[in-house]
């Protein structure tokens, strides 16, 4: 038995370990989720929230803060557009966003898989083929899925590391077994991108894959690379012959002809561009602007249309996160007084006139979050108990937030700060300068994004309160490239993150919160979270059967990872603010994710095209 199941309640272990002596027969199916069947039957005609008889044609540019250097997206060297991935390549299988975690065939015509999920085989439509006209074939799969996981980007390791081994069982068909049981797993891998094996073979005169590059990727997705310029902008262009354009899954889903992403120096100048009319879409993250600053000519006669999205998802985080392989983060005590000093509610009334709600947890919005300041009761007591010794204050007697009285003084919060300081070993010196025994005084740098001005106004605001504390903070802009190196290497005191959670977390949270992320550089794991308490959790997630079992988890999960202060959080937006131009719509019916990946551009098309 792993040692982390070891301290799981013995029901509960029993009930993760409960599996058939013998696999059930498989059968091969359209379609799988995380937990029950799929929604849609084999005949469905299109997913709910897209339109079959949407128009085809027109175009639309989108606004990047930013820069590329590369179009591999799959490799840490280089940074690459967002849409690279998203429009030129595709997957087995594909997502349906209006189900919390369901799947159905892509390039797969099939999926098949047993009642423990240890293995999983694909089986390849036959007509499916790369943007050139080649055939997808299995051994660009296996040849996707070996070199993703051992040469790609991190975040394709931990999956690679859970596969037994892959064989290939007929001539579209191909199987692979586990090392463990995963249920998330056959899921995972159905969304894994499949590249040419032969674009990136170097006995036949092909580049390296681990090599930044910006020779496109070829793929077999409805878009092809047609022009770019790096740094400025790049533009896709629908493929007249590709393979996929009457699939089921595909009807109402990419009717665009042309999607453009034009890169600009900051946020504030990507906006002009857009009251200018030289963008289309702009997603506005500012309540008090959504209020104030649509009033423009585009706006008044019509050219812009404003649309509220509401969404079902969790809120996830995005804040400031702490390093805690430094000190003085290491300690909880220095974290909290940190969370004490942000006085959110001055900074929301400054940024969002008020009107945003804060995230109070990763898993907020949804069943998944635990309740702030609510002790742990029942089944999520229960997993969490086994762990009570080591567990941070407040995780099992209940966590919630610092709030402040709004001013600018904050004086209670500063007041429980210096306290908390104080009990940390960090003492003021004559000239009000926080120093520990050893004479060192409190200082560090928050790291930023270039071109991030809402994030660099919060930080302002915020390195003058710490100035109330004796801290010395310091804000260090610098340009995405060292960003992603640094960030990669684990390189900063704090910065600002998001982490995005869905209806169905997975093996994406050993990514976020495993311990390999503590020494192993290119995880997501920024705060260097070491808890077993978490990575039981973790396991549980992905082990259960149970849908309660399921939720318990993810709130006690939730409970840890708030408990620990690990991060700062800022708000969250229970709808999506778009801002679109007059020629682009979407279906009447939404997704259950509302405008998240899956939405805008998949669904959308252009009246142009009519």
């Amino acid at each position: 038995m792993p040692d982390i199941l070891r301290r799981i309640p013995p029901f509960l272990v029993f009930a993760l370990m409960a599996l058939p002596l013998s696999p059930a027969v498989a059968q091969p199916a359209h379609g799988i989720a995380m937990y029950g069947e799929p929604a849609l039957p084999p005949d469905f005609v299109s997913l709910p929230h897209a339109d079959p008889d949407a128009p085809r044609g027109g175009r639309i540019t989108f606004g990047e803060v930013g820069g590329f250097d590369s179009l591999n997206p799959y490799i840490r060297l280089g940074t690459a557009p967002w849409g690279v991935g998203l429009h030129t390549v595709e997957s087995l299988m594909g997502r349906s966003h209006d189900e919390p975690f369901t799947l159905y065939g892509l390039l797969a015509e099939s999926i098949e898989t047993d009642d423990s999920r240890s293995f999983v085989e694909f089986t390849l439509r036959e007509e499916a083929r790369f943007s050139d006209g080649s055939p997808v074939t299995v051994d660009d799969v296996i040849w996707s899925f070996q070199t993703l996981g051992t040469e790609g980007h991190a975040r394709y390791r931990n999956a690679w590391g859970k596969i037994e081994s892959i064989e290939q069982t007929g001539p579209r068909s191909v199987r692979f077994t586990f090392t463990e049981p995963d249920r998330e797993l056959p899921l995972i891998l159905g969304l894994r991108p499949v590249l040419q094996a032969a674009q990136f073979d170097g006995a036949a005169g092909g580049r390296a894959f681990n090599e930044s590059s910006l020779v496109p990727i070829i793929g077999s997705g409805p878009y092809v690379v047609d022009r770019f310029e790096p740094g400025r902008f790049v533009s896709f262009r629908a493929n007249p012959e590709w393979w996929g354009r009457d699939l089921p899954f595909n009807a109402g889903q990419h009717n665009i002809e042309i999607i453009r992403y034009d890169y600009f120096g900051d946020s504030n100048a990507a906006f002009e561009a857009f009251k200018g009319g030289l963008i289309d879409v702009w997603r506005e993250r500012s309540a008090a602007r959504w209020e104030d600053s649509y009033d423009f000519p585009a706006a008044r006669e019509g050219r812009v249309r404003l649309l509220e999205i509401p969404h079902e998802r969790p809120s996830g985080m995005n804040g400031f996160v702490f390093n805690t392989r430094r000190a003085p983060f290491d300690d909880w005590r220095v974290r909290e007084a940190l969370l004490m000093a942000f006085n959110f509610e001055r900074i929301n009334e400054l940024v969002n006139a008020g009107l945003e709600p804060r995230i109070e947890s990763y898993f907020g919005n949804s069943p998944l979050g635990m309740v702030p300041g609510e002790p742990a009761e029942g089944l999520e007591r229960a997993l969490l108990e086994p762990f009570a010794d080591e567990l941070p204050p407040g995780a099992l007697e209940g966590y919630a937030l610092p709030v402040s009285d709004g001013t600018s003084a904050n004086r209670r919060n500063m007041r429980t700060a210096s306290r908390l300081l104080a009990e940390a070993g960090w003492q003021a010196d004559e000239r009000g300068v926080l120093r520990n025994a050893a004479g060192e005084a409190f200082s560090f740098d928050i790291l930023l994004r270039q071109g991030a001005a809402e994030v660099q106004a919060i930080a302002s605001v915020y390195t003058e309160a710490l100035t109330q504390l004796g801290i010395r903070a310091r804000m260090a802009v610098i340009d995405p490239a060292q960003y992603v190196e640094r960030s990669y290497a684990y390189d900063f005191d704090m910065t600002h993150f998001t982490r995005l959670m869905s209806l169905s977390p997975g093996n994406e949270q050993w990514l976020y919160w495993g311990s390999d992320g503590v020494e192993v550089p290119g995880t997501r794991n920024l705060a260097g979270v070491n808890a077993p308490a978490a990575e039981a959790m973790i396991t549980t997630l992905l082990e259960t059967e149970d849908a309660e079992t399921f939720t318990a988890a993810a709130r006690a999960l939730d409970r840890v990872l708030m408990a620990g202060r690990y991060a700062i959080p800022f708000w969250y937006a229970p709808v999506s603010r778009l801002a679109v131009a007059s020629h682009l719509h979407h279906p009447e019916r939404l997704p259950l994710y509302g405008d998240w990946t899956g939405f805008l551009p998949e669904v959308w098309w252009s009246q142009e095209a009519r």
